[in-house]
């Protein structure tokens, strides 16, 4: 009697990113500004006098380097990294 096993849906590709020397494993396909804050801070505080800072280095292909800002994302490679900083604008 043969047995018969289903064939797995394919996991997305995850890569290494650092955000704020912390390591993180996220999917390949892209991340956004909100989920870098959110990774760096534990959550997206935005307010009034709030300012949240991103950005990146050795990114993909022609723009290895950059910034985000609200509602911007990138495509993420392994060895990403990402510095976040949140200032008070008081």
């Amino acid at each position: 009697m043969s047995q018969t096993t289903r064939a797995q849906p394919a996991a997305h590709h995850q890569v290494s990113i650092t955000v704020n020397t912390k390591p993180f494993e996220v999917a390949k396909e892209g991340i956004s500004f909100e989920a870098i804050v959110a990774l760096a801070f534990g959550s997206v505080q935005a307010g009034e006098n709030v300012a949240f800072t991103v950005t990146y280095r050795r990114g993909q292909g022609n723009k290895p380097a950059g910034s985000l800002v609200e509602g911007e994302s990138v495509k993420v490679k392994d060895g990403m990294i990402f510095n976040a900083t949140k200032t008070d604008k008081s």
